[in-house]
């Protein structure tokens, strides 16, 4: 029995040891989700005045998809991230933001455009490709606002 007390000790410490890790990893897995459910409440949390501070609109966009008998006509609006970032946006959003819609257009077929799932993913590209040619990637979303696919 002699032999096998230090064996028994330093179980139950490496047990313990492997208990107290786990609860420090849990408390701080607690209070990271509590900051993204914060930061999400918060920004939910935004009234129709401060939405429409940070919100910019592109009218109709039309122009051909990559299928050769499709075309498109669309709007989009673009949530930033405040109201400096939508004013700086609004200055480039011609020159900028418009060439670069209209160069994915031309790679997307209509199918990718005639589900919510495939629109989710095509404004989540744009968002991205937006955000890259922005001086600060101060976009938050993009959103098609009105679309119409009609043949040639």
């Amino acid at each position: 029995m002699k032999k096998m007390m230090p064996w028994i000790a330093t179980t139950l410490l490496a047990i313990t040891l492997i208990v107290v890790v786990v609860f420090v990893f849990m408390q701080s897995q607690n209070k990271n989700d509590n900051t993204h459910t914060a930061a999400a409440a918060e920004e939910k949390k935004l009234t129709a005045d401060e939405i429409v501070e940070v919100s910019s609109e592109l009218g109709q966009i039309k122009t051909n998809l990559a299928d050769a008998d499709r075309i498109i006509m669309v709007s989009f609006s673009f949530k930033l991230s405040d109201k400096k970032a939508k004013e700086d946006f609004e200055k480039i959003k011609s020159i900028t933001v418009k060439p670069i819609i209209i160069e994915t257009l031309a790679d997307t077929k209509a199918e990718a455009l005639s589900s919510a799932k495939g629109m989710k993913q095509f404004n989540e590209k744009l968002t991205g490709l937006i955000n890259e040619a922005l001086p600060e990637p101060n976009l938050k979303s993009t959103s098609v606002s009105d679309i119409v696919i009609a043949p040639m």
